[in-house]
Parts: structure tokens; sequence; C-alpha cells
């Protein structure tokens, strides 16, 4: 069976305005154009193109998501609150979210192309999906946005697939390098859905995503890592916490909250993750998949603001979801892989803490 793709060239016309890199513009601090820009994301999806790939996807056209589909994860009033300051020409909600006229539809159409992707890979035109979306959405809470984030795209298709079409347990797997704190928010009390976060410890939003966070029922796993964790640590966070969480919980359906701001050259994060990694960490969540869900596995955009790195990890996870290799050779591969990636004691010391902390809440949800 084929992967699905999700795309549409009205992402790339979400106004995230002008900034200091993520920061408001201040007195000294002169405007450029914001980090969250459409240029990392247009270019992966140019060379999908270009490499031949797409020719061997499903093209899935994206639709909004309706106000009914948002309001299973947001609270009204806030929805209401997007809407009401993009029709008045935009708005900002803070922590380096402001965004233009035209962006409340455009974030319905990320939610909804979430949606359409995971309608796809439940429905079995497709058995696995990317839904290269903008703009992203783990940060967004049910009551606030924050983070470049306006609507949680991920937790919506979640609720949508548990409402409408009869999905029961649900893990999310997040590696943006950032925490997905809006997606921990989201399901902190409800046992149907695992969500694990792998992120930099601390970096953003600042002291969140703790391996103490647990959630209600256990169901909450949190990996912080240290800064500089490369190929090793991500790898050693899959073998013992990752895989094992998903093994026990058996989900119906896995998605994933794909950022590419581990990677080495992110400017706002300090991992060292190459496109190989990236490759590697698809292959892993598609192998649970196949061993628990019938291959029913979707991955949505989020974060990875260096626009001449994250095209080639982008390709090499839809390659990887594909089973298809283009002729493309990440050239800046040797780079990054001299960084180094040894699985360090102390980044094996916080693997281990939180392997301590993803306790023995599965026997009892």
């Amino acid at each position: 069976m084929a992967t699905g793709w999700v795309w549409s060239e009205r992402y790339m016309w979400h106004d995230a305005g002008t900034a200091g890199g993520p920061l408001p513009v201040s007195r000294w601090v002169e405007p450029m154009t914001h980090i969250e820009g459409p240029d990392a994301k247009r270019r992966f999806a140019n060379l999908v193109a270009a490499s031949g790939l797409l020719e061997r996807l499903t093209v899935l056209a994206p639709r909004p998501a309706t106000v009914a589909e948002l309001t299973r994860v947001h609270r009204r009033s806030y929805v209401d609150e997007i809407a009401r300051q993009a029709a008045a020409g935009g708005g900002n909600l803070g922590g380096g979210t402001p965004f233009g006229e035209f962006s409340y539809e455009i974030a319905l159409l990320a939610a909804g192309g979430t949606i359409t992707a995971v309608e796809a890979v439940v429905g079995g035109t497709v058995e696995n999906a990317y839904a290269l979306v903008r703009p992203p959405g783990h940060h967004a809470t049910p009551e606030h946005g924050r983070g470049f984030c306006l609507f949680n795209n991920i937790a919506v298709a979640a609720r949508h697939a548990q409402a409408t079409l009869g999905v029961g347990r649900i893990a999310i797997v997040d590696w943006d390098v950032h925490h997905g704190n809006g997606t921990q928010d989201t399901f902190w009390d409800d046992p149907s859905v695992l969500a694990v976060s792998i992120h930099q410890d601390g970096v953003y939003p600042p002291r969140s995503g703790p391996v103490t966070d647990t959630g209600a029922h256990g169901t909450i796993v949190n990996v912080p890592l240290p800064a500089g964790s490369g190929d090793g640590a991500y790898r050693a966070a899959f073998a013992d916490v990752v895989e094992p969480a998903l093994d026990r919980f058996a989900p119906d359906l896995i998605l994933v909250a794909c950022g590419f701001d581990a990677n080495g050259f992110d400017p706002l994060a300090r991992q060292m993750l190459s496109s190989e990694s990236f490759r590697w960490m698809t292959g892993r969540v598609k192998a649970a998949a196949e061993r628990h869900c019938e291959g029913r596995l979707v991955l949505t955009h989020e974060g990875g603001y260096s626009p001449f790195a994250v095209p080639f990890c982008g390709l090499a996870v839809v390659e990887e979801l594909s089973g298809v290799r283009t002729e493309v050779e990440d050239p800046f591969l040797p780079i990054v892989e001299n960084y180094g990636g040894r699985l360090l004691p102390h980044q094996a010391e916080a693997i281990a803490r939180a392997q301590r902390n993803d306790t023995s809440w599965a026997s009892s949800s």
C-alpha cells in the first residue's frame, strides 16, 4: 500500500510577520523574518518533488477542520478569539506567536490536513501518511497557543479518530526538540492516549516536560535529554523507554509529532541528529505500528528551522515511510556525523531516570 502525502501551498501563506528570530521586535531587536517562516517546509516539499518520490506517493488533498472538530480539544472561546483577531487583520498570542489576517483559515487547514491523513490511514486508503502542514501545533493547549502554534493539529486529529473513526487507544510520539506541552495538557487525564515526548531538557517551554510529569494514569512519558545529545542518546531512549512504552500500551493507531529541530544545524536547540537519525526513528515507529495496529501510522509536521537541513531530514523520513529510496544523498550528513553522537554517561543517566519513571501503569490502565 502507498504512503499518503498531505501538502498545500496555502500552508506557506500563514503570515507569522516579523520578529527578532523567535522573539518579538523591541527597541534593540531589529526586525527580520520570523523564524517560523515557510522556507524550510517549502524546500522540503520541493525536494520530495524534485527527487521523484512524489510520484510514488498518494497525494491527499487537505480540507479545513470544522469548529466542532477543533472544540473536541480547544475551548470554544479560544477558537473564537483567534477568528476574531484574524478578522481584524491579525493578532499575537504571545510566546513568539503572531499571526496574520488569513492565518485562522490556514490553521484550520493545518488541523484538517492532519485529520485528512488520519482518515486515509484508518480508512485503508494508504498504509501510512505524512502531513506537511503549517502552522505547527504541539505547544497549543486547550486554552491558549504559544511557541508558533495556534491549534494542536495532532491532538485534534487524535480526538477525531476516537470520536468518528472507531479508534480506541492512540499513541503519540513527539520527537520535536521542544516539549509537547500542549499535547501533554490535552491528554493528562486520559488513559486512552499515550503521549511520549523526547525533547531537549528545559529548552522550551522553560522547565516543561520533566520525567516526573506522568499524567493522571501514567500515560504521559517524558524523556528530557541533555543538550548535545546525538544519535546514540536517541537510539537508547527509543530502546529503553519509547518502544517498551508502545509495546505495553499496544495502540490502535500511532501518531508522530515530527519536528526536525533536533538536527545538528537547528538555530533553536543544541542536539546533534542527522537525516539518518530521523530515518532510523521513523523505522522504529513504523515497526511498532506493524506490530500493534496493522501499520497504521501518521506523521504530522511540527518544528525545524534550518532551511537547508530540514529538507534532507524530511526526505529521509518519507523515504522510510514509503520504502522507496531515491538517488538523493544528504550533503550535510558527513558534517553532522562528524559531530559525534556516542551515548555519553550523563545522557545515559537521563534516559535511566525516564525509564524509572515509566513504570507499571499499563497493568492498571
